[in-house]
């Protein structure tokens, strides 16, 4: 078994924990990242996806879990901001990451181009690179599969214009995908319990990634505000 196939078979199975948080964010820090992703690992993470160099050089500093890496950088008039050209895609493979992430969609890139046309020149650039698809819909995935992608995410279901409609996580692109592809499909995007988790685990997927709920506690902390704002409307509508 090569480096390559070993990363993502030592995945199966298990848990990666998206350590991520954007500029406007409380916890956007390199130096934060990197406990968060500590503490990612001691409660039995088995791969960490990270957003940056900056924070990924400082993830490896505290953990050696295989990661996945990606740069969002938004491109004014683009919709794709995820490892969205060639610049991003070089500067993970000099930062070493495991497994990088890439926006998988049809929608057309800043440099003009679309993934049919950028990713073959990804694969000849870097051959021995493992690259993960990050998909909206089925199609898009199994289109990935045939440019050579390494792994699949539904990471964007939901996210795009087209599927901004989609009940999230998106059990049924990911188990089609499950049925109909050859590579490993990581579920990824709005996996919010264990028993979600679970789920998607039991309909066959590789892995799964999962950011929000474990690594964000402004939107953990929202959803319980959430929740205790409707149970307050409830019991006021009940005693008029």
């Amino acid at each position: 078994m090569s480096k390559n196939s070993s990363v993502l078979q030592n995945l199966k199975g298990k848990l990666i924990v998206s350590c991520q948080a954007l500029p406007e964010e409380p916890l956007h820090s390199s130096y934060i990242m990197g406990r968060m992703a500590y503490a990612a690992y001691l409660g039995g993470a088995a791969g960490i996806r990270a957003n940056s160099v900056e924070d990924i050089e400082e993830i490896k500093k505290h953990v050696s879990l295989p990661m996945i890496g990606i740069i969002k950088k938004v491109y004014a008039g683009f919709d794709v901001f995820i490892t969205p050209t060639m610049e991003e895609v070089g500067a993970l493979v000099r930062a070493g990451v495991d497994i990088i992430a890439l926006d998988a969609t049809d929608r057309t890139r800043p440099d003009g181009t679309t993934i049919t046309e950028i990713f073959p020149k990804l694969r000849e650039t870097y051959p021995d690179q493992l690259f993960m698809a990050d998909c909206s819909t089925y199609q898009e995935g199994m289109q990935a599969e045939t440019l050579g992608f390494d792994c699949v995410g539904t990471t964007l279901s939901g996210y795009t214009n087209a599927t901004k409609e989609r009940l999230l996580p998106d059990f049924e692109m990911a188990e089609r995908l499950v049925k109909d592809l050859s590579i490993p499909v990581i579920a990824e995007g709005g996996i919010s319990t264990p028993e979600e988790l679970g789920l998607l685990f039991e309909l066959g997927v590789h892995t799964a990634v999962v950011g929000s709920a474990i690594t964000r506690p402004y939107e953990i902390t929202k959803r319980f505000v959430h929740s205790i704002q409707q149970q307050s409307y409830v019991s006021r509508a009940g005693n008029e």
